[in-house]
């Protein structure tokens, strides 16, 4: 091969690599930054394909999503002089998009590990030096996520990072192993005693329900006991009642069957008066009809002819001049002087 040939395939070899060495692609979540011989440009790209300088400008992916960040082996020695580790520590945190070029530039591609490697560990060793062991592995230890994420987070903030500290995972510390053994045996008192005194209060409350079971018992016996006394003093009154009604309907139908008697003799009294009457204005009418029919009958003639009768029947027979007084009285004065002529 002769040198211009040789000369054309190494420019060809370094086209190829250029053109390799400026196609680039940015993962989605991330955003691209650029350096130009070291200084870092203004230029930043979102996910996809894109293109750069070949061999002088240089492309870092910023991940802008959640992402967990995991401090390991952090050594911390307590305010009692006692060293402690702590084996693992997960931050949770999101790199504002806005501030992707203001925090990189600031703190380079490895920003987290200014502000959550080197800050945890700081953090961790401040919290241990100004507590005991104690403090650390039992009285303080559940506030200890929380109180790494204020300060984490109160610091990003001042600084302007755009970090925000979504949450923070503590593992429990490792302790020298005769310091564990302490706290177990000490643990397992306490369990002891946790477990006696969760019997006792199992015990009490079971007497404590037999005894509300036992008064509620009494209650429902005494409400049950006042429902039946009830029950029977409103049988009893209703036997009462109807005894009493009983006794007044028989009391009405007496005084009813009374005064139907009553009402039945003043009809019968009042049958008889009519019947009287109407027998008394009967005669009464008949008496009347008779002497009516008498009075009429009773003529100057009649009367002659009835005594001339009653003397033809008589047997005695007067002579002389003077005739008993009687009949002359009877016949009166007009009939007097006819019988004195004859």
């Amino acid at each position: 091969m002769s040198a211009i040939g040789v000369i054309v395939a190494v420019l060809a070899a370094i086209a190829g690599l250029g053109v390799m060495d400026s196609y680039h692609e940015v993962p989605e979540g991330h955003l691209g930054v650029y350096w130009f011989g070291g200084a870092m440009l203004e230029r930043v790209t979102e996910p996809g394909f894109h293109f750069k300088l070949p061999f002088v400008e240089r492309v870092a992916h910023v991940q802008y999503t959640l992402q967990t960040d995991t401090v390991r082996d952090i050594p911390c020695g307590t305010s009692g002089g006692v060293l402690i580790y702590f084996d693992k520590i997960e931050v949770v945190n999101v790199l504002d998009k806005k501030f992707v070029y203001k925090t990189i530039k600031q703190f380079g591609v490895d920003y987290d590990k200014t502000w959550i490697f080197d800050k945890i560990h700081h953090e961790i060793n401040q919290f241990c030096s100004s507590h005991s062991l104690q403090e650390v592995y039992i009285e303080q230890f559940e506030k200890l996520d929380e109180a790494l994420a204020s300060s984490l987070q109160q610091q990003c903030n001042e600084w302007e990072t755009g970090i925000k500290i979504v949450a923070i995972r503590v593992t429990k510390p490792r302790i020298p192993d005769s310091v564990r053994k302490n706290y177990e045996a000490v643990e397992e008192s306490k369990t002891q005693l946790m477990v006696a005194e969760q019997t006792q209060r199992v015990r009490r409350a079971e007497e404590e329900t037999k005894r509300v079971q036992a008064k509620i018992r009494a209650e429902m016996e005494a409400e049950t006991a006042i429902i039946n006394a009830r029950k029977e003093a409103e049988v009893s009154l209703i036997e009462s009642e109807k005894i009493a009604n009983q006794s007044k309907i028989r009391r009405e139908m007496e005084i009813f069957e009374k005064e139907a008697e009553k009402t039945m003799a003043l009809i019968e009294n009042e049958i008889s008066v009519a019947r009287q009457r109407a027998a008394a204005d009967s005669t009464f009418y008949s008496l009347t009809t008779e002497a009516e029919a008498l009075s009429k009958k009773l003529t100057p003639e009649y009367l002659k002819y009835t005594l001339y009768t009653s003397l033809a029947n008589n047997t005695k027979i007067f002579f002389g001049e003077k005739i008993p007084q009687i009949f002359l009285d009877f016949l009166g004065e007009k009939h007097r002087g006819d019988v004195m002529l004859n």
